[in-house]
C-alpha cells in the first residue's frame, strides 16, 4: 500500500514512495454531491493578457453548439471576465446543498466570483490561500448538475492558485493560449512543463492576436510579429488548435455581453481533441 506524508514528520526518507509525491492529482477534491461532470478541461497561459477567457468562452460555445451540456468555472478569481462576456449579472442563488451556477442564453452554466460579489466592480483583495480555497469551492460547493464538458478559465502563470486548480480538479487535459511575441516560446514551455509535472495531458495550443485583416484589401498584417507557434508546437509534439486574428466583431460582442452569439471558426480543430 502506498504511504502518505504526514506534514509533522515528513523528511526525505519518509517521503519515498509517498502517494502525493508521485501522484499530484491524489490531492483532488470531491465533486459536489449533486454534480456529474464528465470531462474537465483547463485553459491556461504562462502570462496574462493573451485572451485566455476569450478562448475558454469560444471552446464552450463550440461544444454547446454541438448539443453537449457545458459549464465554465471561472478560476481567475482576481480578474474574472466570463460573466461580463455573457451579460450575466446579480447574485447566484444557493441553498443548503450548494450554490447554483447562472446560465447563459445558449445554455452554458457559469460560476465566477463576480456572481458572488456585491457588484462586478468590487475588487477581490485576498491573499493566495483564500483565492486557492475559492477555486476548490467552485468545484465542491457548486451544484453543476449534469455536465459533459466543464471548461476552467485558469488564472495566468504557475503560482499558488493555478497549482491548486491543477491539483484539486480532475483535469482531463489543458489548452495553452499564447500570442506571437518572441518571448512566447519560454512562456508556453513553462505552462507545458507545469502540466507535465502534474501529469496532465496538453491537448494543444491556441495562438491569439495572430494577425489583423485590413478592412480595405484583406491583407493579413502581423501586428505582433511573425508567428512561432508551429515550431513551438512541433518541439513539444502537440497540435496547433487555431490561430486567431484580432477581430473587432468578437470584441464588440464580448463588451456588449453577447458572446453567446459567437461561434469562433478559428479554433475548429479543437473539436477533434476533446476527450470523449
Amino acid at each position: 500500500m502506498a504511504k502518505e506524508c504526514n506534514s509533522t514528520t515528513c523528511n526525505k526518507s519518509s517521503c519515498e514512495g509517498c502517494e502525493k509525491k508521485n501522484n499530484p492529482q491524489s490531492m483532488q477534491e470531491a465533486m459536489n454531491a449533486f454534480s456529474d461532470v464528465k470531462h474537465v478541461i483547463g485553459v491556461v497561459s504562462g502570462k496574462g493578457g493573451v485572451g485566455k477567457s476569450f478562448v475558454t468562452a469560444s471552446l464552450a460555445n463550440r461544444m454547446a453548439s454541438k448539443g453537449y451540456k457545458v459549464g465554465i468555472l471561472d478560476a481567475d478569481i482576481t480578474g474574472p471576465s466570463i460573466p461580463k462576456m455573457y451579460g450575466l449579472k446579480g447574485a447566484a442563488n444557493a441553498n443548503d446543498d450548494g450554490i447554483f451556477p447562472m446560465e447563459t442564453r445558449n445554455g452554458i452554466k457559469v460560476m465566477s466570483i463576480n456572481l458572488l460579489l456585491p457588484t462586478e466592480e468590487t475588487p477581490v483583495i485576498w491573499r493566495g490561500p483564500i483565492l486557492a480555497n475559492m477555486v476548490k469551492q467552485f468545484w465542491t460547493d457548486v451544484i453543476w448538475g449534469d455536465i459533459d464538458y466543464l471548461f476552467v478559465d485558469m488564472p495566468p502563470g504557475t503560482g499558488d492558485v493555478p497549482l491548486t486548480a491543477f491539483q484539486s480538479l480532475p483535469l482531463n487535459g489543458i489548452v495553452i493560449v499564447s500570442s506571437p511575441q518572441d518571448l512566447v516560446k519560454m512562456i508556453v514551455r513553462k505552462a507545458y512543463n507545469m502540466a507535465e509535472m502534474m501529469k496532465i495531458p496538453v491537448l494543444g495550443i491556441v495562438e491569439n492576436y495572430s494577425y489583423v485583416k485590413c478592412p480595405d484589401c484583406g491583407k493579413e498584417i502581423r501586428v505582433f510579429g511573425e508567428s512561432h507557434i508551429d515550431e513551438i508546437a512541433a518541439e513539444l509534439k502537440v497540435p496547433v488548435l487555431g490561430k486567431m486574428p484580432i477581430d473587432v466583431t468578437f470584441a464588440q460582442k464580448a463588451d456588449a455581453g453577447e458572446f453567446d452569439e459567437i461561434l469562433n471558426p478559428y479554433i475548429e480543430a479543437a473539436d477533434g481533441v476533446m476527450p470523449q
